[in-house]
């Protein structure tokens, strides 16, 4: 699903708002968690997840076309990890079964 998939979906679902306007709240939605992120904080949704930024390390790397080694600048990463009722959901559909690897 894309953005404006999601904005259509959200306004599907709640006809009595315009179109423009949910556009309105998951930009708002999604740039505050993007400036929260950018300052170093962690932005948590109960339920579906929580988003967090890591730092990587420069580093050596190699050009893969000339194999020349490349310095690589520190980075920071963003990270998302799944909230317990929305891996519960994922488990409950059967999402990825058929890559499962039994625990035995």
């Amino acid at each position: 699903m894309i953005k404006s998939e999601l904005v259509l979906k959200i306004a599907e679902q709640n006809p009595h708002l315009y179109q423009r306007d949910v556009e309105t709240v998951v930009n708002a939605i999604l740039d505050t968690i993007a400036d929260a992120l950018a300052r170093g904080d962690r932005v948590e949704l109960r339920g579906f997840g929580a988003f967090s930024v890591k730092r990587r390390d420069a580093r050596r790397g190699r050009n893969p076309r000339t194999g020349a080694a490349v310095a690589v600048s520190e980075k920071a990463i963003p990270v998302f990890k799944t909230g317990k009722e929305m891996r519960q959901r994922l488990n409950a559909a059967g999402i990825g079964d058929d890559h499962a690897v039994s625990a035995s």
